[in-house]
């Protein structure tokens, strides 16, 4: 699937527009052109009703729009009267997504026409397995333990269900396999932007105010991908730490906009990020 030139890619995340001054910020992000893409990564809001609204609008403003989901959007929370867990409620938003027009991780990977040639842009699903650990917590029933005698648990263990799989490593596998299997199978030289919720190497948690919650922040499997995938770029988002950084010559792109709580202190309001052109 080939874009259109002349415009930009851009990229945010972690929208959570059950919050209504994060619903005031959608409502203003707008495109500098009309061609842009928007990839967002992930956690757009709670609730199916909620990430209609937030997909909607912004697929009517961008050119394309590409989403990879967050943990939050596979919550199942008690005010979403959607009651579907695990794999069918991830698939119930994929097919959301194609009635609105909106790209997923389940549909051929784009490619992005710009002034420096084309770029595959891949979404990705993969979820974590606990592999991120503190030193000295050797498995992952050690680290989990641990979260829960210090009390800085996920909310993903209440919400969150791998349904039908018996636990969310177990999802993460599956998941790493089979997105590793269709990048792998892709049959050209295009330099791609790697678009996941989660980071793909553990490097960004380092900064975490919490270690122990980098266990539900990715997976060792996917340390290598930016290398082995082409990337030009990684877009993600989930530690609500906006930044960039690189990782063997590759940007790396945080692009959260987090809890009004989060960013309303900062000098600059949330705003999508440019991805390409650089610079």
């Amino acid at each position: 699937m080939a874009g259109h030139g002349g415009g930009n890619l851009l990229a945010i995340s972690d929208l959570h527009v059950g919050h209504p001054a994060n619903r005031a910020v959608v409502t203003g992000l707008r495109p500098e052109s009309p061609d842009d893409w928007l990839l967002v990564a992930g956690d757009v809001g709670d609730t199916v009703a909620d990430i209609e609204w937030a997909l909607t609008l912004l697929r009517h403003r961008f050119g394309t729009v590409v989403w990879a989901p967050g943990n939050h959007e596979l919550w199942t929370p008690p005010s979403d009267p959607v009651r579907l867990r695990g794999v069918d409620r991830y698939q119930h938003l994929v097919e959301l997504c194609r009635r609105l027009g909106v790209l997923t991780p389940e549909d051929p990977y784009p490619v992005w026409q710009g002034p420096d040639g084309p770029v595959r842009v891949a979404p990705l699903f993969l979820l974590y397995d606990h592999s991120w650990r503190p030193e000295g917590l050797d498995t992952p029933e050690a680290a989990l333990a641990e979260a829960y005698r210090t009390g800085i648990v996920c909310t993903d263990e209440f919400l969150l269900h791998p349904d039908p799989y018996p636990s969310r490593s177990a999802w993460c596998a599956q998941r790493v396999a089979e997105t590793g299997r269709r990048l792998a199978e892709v049959d050209d030289d295009l330099p791609s932007v790697l678009v996941n919720h989660w980071p793909l190497v553990r490097e960004p948690t380092r900064i975490l105010r919490y270690p122990i919650f980098a266990q539900w922040c990715g997976t060792e499997a996917t340390a290598d991908w930016h290398r082995r995938f082409r990337a030009t770029a990684v877009v993600y988002g989930h530690l609500h730490i906006p930044r960039t950084t690189w990782h063997d010559g590759v940007r790396f792109e945080e692009v959260s906009v987090g809890y009004p709580r989060e960013w309303r202190p900062r000098p600059v309001p949330p705003a999508w990020r440019r991805i390409l052109p650089a610079g």
